[in-house]
Formats: C-alpha cells, structure tokens, sequence
C-alpha cells in the first residue's frame, strides 16, 4: 500500500455555498435529499469508491501533526453528522465572527461528563455549516492521546496536546484553535453547578492568541450539560482506573451500556464577536495583568451569553 505523503499545515478551506438559514438567522443544516433519489445514491457509491481508492493508493495527505483531511471528512466526522442534525438539532449562531481564513483563536465552555460532545458537535458546525467549510483543530488533554485507538483517531482528526507551543504553531499557520479552559473540571462538574463557569486556569490560550495576532472568538454551547447528568463521583473507583472522575447519572453504570447514550437535548452553540489581540504589542503575552484582564473578559462574555440563552430556552428537550 502507497504511503500518504506529508505536507505542511495551513489554513482555510474550500469555498463552497453557503447553507440555509432559519428565521433567526441561524444556521439549520443542508436541505434535506430523500433517500429514493438514485441520482443521489449514485453519487454517495461514487464518493466512497474514490474515497476507498485514495486510501488504498495513498492519494492523500496528511500534515505534521497527523492530521488526515480526506479520513476526517469522509470517515470520522460521517457518525457525528446525525447526532448534530437528528438527535441534538443544534442550531448553531454568529458563524459570521468566525474568518474565512486566517488563524482564530474558539474559546468555549465545557460540559459532557461521559464525553466532550461539545468540542465535536462545535467541530461539526464549522466544517459542516460555516460558509468556508474549516476544520476545527482542538487542544486537548494528555489523557485523550494516551488512550488507545482515541488517541489515534483524535490525532488523525487534527487535534493536539492542550500546549502553548501547538497552539502557537497552529495560529500562525492560519488555523482555526479551539479550546476548553475549563478542562476535566468542566467536564465532570457536578449537574447542580451546569451553566456555572470553572477557573480557566492561568490564561496559556490568551497568551498564544497575543504572541500570534490571532481573534479570540468566545463561543457559548447550551444543551450539552443535560445530556448525562452527573449525580455523583465514584472517587475511589476514578483514582482505581486512572480517572479524573467516574460519574454516575441518572441511567450509568445502572443501565450498562445503554447508560452510555446520550439524552437528546436541544441544542444551542453561539460564536461570539471576535476580541482582537493584533493591536498589542510583541511583549504583550508577558504581562499578566494584561493576560488577566483578557481571560477574565473572554470567561464573563461566555457566561453572560450562557445567561441569555438560557432565559431564551423554553424546554431543555424543545429548545
């Protein structure tokens, strides 16, 4: 078998027309094609027959970091698709702050407990529904590389260690960065604080953003923190296994696997309007105070937001 050839990273993506918008201006997915259309399911044999001949001749590319465009496109995002359009139906706003091309700097809060469906569910709204059809290059924790074919599948994806250095490397390549501060804490917080911003840790992502002129673009996701809700920590159980945590909800571990399904909420991720960070100077990411103040007004602008689309939302499940 051909082996893929290595290029470098860059920015941006292909330019293709722009899906249509609900009333609110928010974007609701491509229009839907019925399922008899043999022209459409000729198509789909075709796409996949290229597909399964580029990965058998090595016709594709793959960039320093492991990340493979053609696989992300076609294998790994293809199961994340439905959960974004048919089991959370998310609607995702302000796609205009994001750029076209250039580096850019997404800052979200975090939720999940079982798995960060809010980082892959934002990744499905930018590549899938932003008019530029970017991929979303998230920094994550040492623990999801470490894990066996996750890991692989994470770096294949174009994802990377939650570090200064990669994310730098990726800014000034044009890349779009996202990033969750709040991490496992996060993550696994208890159902009764959902909604309520953990510390962002000391600010490493505004300091990347200042040493490479990129937008930080804060980014609030309602809808994630009801899919499991964490009742309780089974701690001894977590350091046993190696776990920031081991939760347990409403239908896990007393369902088995089944408890592993996600309850299917409705959904909400806002891009919010770019704070810009190319008008300081070169010593700019030395200043803590500097990098303070900015953390500080990324965290209030999410939570603010966070506060309004909830007072918006009528169901948890109906939105």
């Amino acid at each position: 078998m051909a082996e893929a050839r290595v290029i470098p990273i860059r920015g941006g993506g292909r330019e293709r027309t722009a899906e249509p918008r609900g009333n609110n201006g928010s974007i609701r997915g491509p229009v839907p094609v019925t399922q008899a259309d043999p022209s459409v399911l000729e198509q789909r044999l075709a796409d996949a027959m290229a597909f399964l001949r580029r990965r058998l001749t090595g016709e594709y590319e793959v960039d320093e970091f492991g990340f493979d465009a053609d696989l992300t496109d076609n294998l790994l995002m293809t199961p994340l698709r439905p959960l974004y359009e048919k089991w959370f139906r998310v609607e995702a706003h302000g796609l205009s702050n994001l750029p076209s091309a250039g580096g850019a700097l997404i800052v979200a809060n975090h939720s999940g407990t079982m798995f960060p469906m809010d980082a892959l569910m934002t990744g499905v709204a930018v590549h899938d529904h932003h008019p530029g059809k970017r991929h979303l290059r998230m920094l994550g924790a040492d623990l999801v590389f470490k894990l066996p074919v996750l890991g692989t599948m994470a770096r294949k994806a174009g994802h990377t260690l939650a570090c200064n250095p990669d994310a730098e490397r990726l800014l000034r390549n044009g890349e779009l960065v996202g990033v969750w501060p709040e991490g496992f804490k996060g993550i696994g917080k208890p159902f009764r604080d959902r909604y309520k911003l953990q510390r962002f840790g000391r600010g490493g992502f505004v300091s990347a953003a200042l040493r490479t002129g990129a937008p930080i673009v804060p980014c609030s996701i309602v809808g994630a923190e009801e899919i499991y809700p964490m009742l309780g920590d089974l701690r001894p159980l977590a350091r046993l296994l190696g776990l920031p945590y081991f939760p347990l909800t409403p239908t896990f571990p007393w369902l088995g696997p089944l408890g592993l399904v996600p309850l299917p909420t409705k959904w909400h991720i806002e891009f919010g309007e770019p704070i810009r960070t190319d008008g300081f100077d070169q010593q700019a990411a030395e200043d803590p105070m500097l990098v303070f103040n900015l953390t500080d007004q990324v965290r209030e602008t999410i939570q603010q937001t966070l506060y309004r689309l909830l007072t918006q939302r009528r169901n948890v499940f109906l939105g």
